[in-house]
């Protein structure tokens, strides 16, 4: 797909699609709770219809259709034994939660997804899991997906209890662990060494668990009673993300982004956008479903090279391709770090970032943790290998915006892993 460059302020009001991961744990959980569970602005991409599909193949109905989506649930224990692989596409949060799940079940099942999937690191979850008492190992004996997983042949307490130290901070890692807690003898704790994001624990909450949470610390207790809820899914921050660079980096423009979750655990690119210079304001903030939500309202502002890092990394690792992009538009220098993280996601996004900066004229230099920006290089056209990572994608777009001349990005559907309308969205702020 090309890209010209362009002149123009963007202006206007938008929304952006639900969060993804709230939208992937609602069919989670709703399906392992008693009765039907009425999720709203559920994000129809790729990623959480692979988490539908798991469960229908788990006898899961599931309804889906414009105006909400219906889990009929059955229970801590009512999923039935698939027929079939359980294919999880591009997901890693389908691979790493429903691990956690499936390692309580009383039947084999068998987890796959597409090449990135079978690249992306899953020892990270076999081993607590492993600890707990799970037979769960890889096919390929590689660390990677497809993943075999042996239930125990008794239907309740097949796991046990544990206090995991996570080596990362992933809430992919912390919910897999906590979601096999439902299934152990006794309770399960995971501390990470900062925290990640919290919609796991605020949504089993909701739905009856008992769950609580210290500092990095968050501890289960097996074998609760899940009840059906109804959730309203917030606008994904992540998606906004986008949004909030374009209107920052384009001269005049102003943007307002309509009902965005702001969860503290997930706020790190306003919180960066801030600390370089932003004009940005929230909005009509309220509570909802136990997530902050806020309509964000972004203008252009001149900005400022910063140092990103340490305890905020976790809060924007999505993030941090866009993040990349916009260091470009700052005076002075920006240095990512201590995000490791970026070179196991659907592509190396330390390497693919760098790499398509540098041709496009930026003066970056990818180092072993991030990146170090020096703002103020003019941008120019080049042709950019998404890698087919939807987060690439949509970075390299809004970067073509301030190029001076044509951008091709190969690859570029992609998008419609985690925003299907992304480039309508786009179109629809040019004026």
């Amino acid at each position: 797909m090309k890209f010209e460059n362009y002149t123009s302020p963007l202006r206007g009001e938008i929304s952006v699609p639900g969060d993804k991961s709230i939208s992937h744990r609602a069919v989670m959980f709703g399906a392992l709770a008693d009765g039907t569970t009425e999720v709203t602005n559920f994000l129809q991409g790729a990623d959480c219809l692979s988490t539908i599909s798991c469960f229908r193949k788990m006898g899961i109905e599931i309804e889906n259709t414009p105006e909400h989506i219906l889990i009929h649930g059955k229970g801590l224990h009512g999923l039935k034994k698939p027929s079939e692989i359980l294919d999880t596409g591009n997901s890693g949060t389908t691979t790493r939660l429903i691990s956690g799940i499936l390692a309580g079940q009383s039947f084999q099942s068998v987890l796959n997804g597409d090449a990135s999937i079978q690249s992306r690191p899953m020892k990270r979850i076999m081993d607590p899991l492993s600890l707990m008492g799970a037979d769960i190992v890889s096919m390929k004996e590689n660390g990677c997906a497809p993943l075999m997983i042996n239930g125990n042949s008794s239907e309740k307490h097949v796991l046990h209890g544990i206090h995991y130290l996570s080596p990362v901070a992933s809430a992919q890692v912390k919910s897999c662990i906590l979601l096999a807690g439902l299934y152990a003898d006794s309770p399960v704790s995971v501390t990470e060494p900062e925290l990640s994001r919290n919609h796991t624990e605020l949504m089993l909450s909701g739905f009856g668990a008992d769950i609580h949470s210290e500092n990095t610390t968050a501890t289960i207790v097996p074998d609760p009673k899940l009840t059906a809820m109804k959730i309203a899914v917030p606008g994904d921050i992540s998606s906004a993300a986008y949004f909030i660079a374009a209107a920052l980096m384009v001269p005049g423009s102003e943007i307002l982004i309509r009902n965005v979750g702001i969860n503290p655990t997930r706020d790190g690119i306003l919180r960066v956008a801030k600390q370089m210079g932003a004009d940005i304001t929230l909005l009509n903030e309220k509570i909802s479903g136990g997530e902050p939500t806020a309509d964000i309202l972004v203008k252009y502002s001149p900005l400022q090279g910063i140092e990103i890092g340490g305890k905020l990394i976790p809060s924007l690792i999505d993030e941090l391709p866009v993040i990349a992009v916009l260091a470009c538009t700052a005076k002075g220098t920006t240095v990512i770090k201590d995000a490791q993280e970026l070179k196991v996601k659907e592509s190396n996004r330390i390497d693919t970032v760098a790499n398509a900066l540098e041709a496009m004229g930026a003066h970056v230099q990818a180092t072993d943790d991030g990146m170090i920006i020096e703002g103020g290089y003019p941008l120019n056209g080049a042709v950019i290998d998404s890698h087919k990572d939807h987060r690439i994608a949509m970075s390299f777009a809004i970067a073509s915006l301030i190029a001076k001349s044509e951008t091709e990005i190969i690859d570029a559907d992609c998008v419609k892993i985690s925003y299907p309308n992304f480039y309508e969205t786009l179109n629809l702020l040019k004026k």
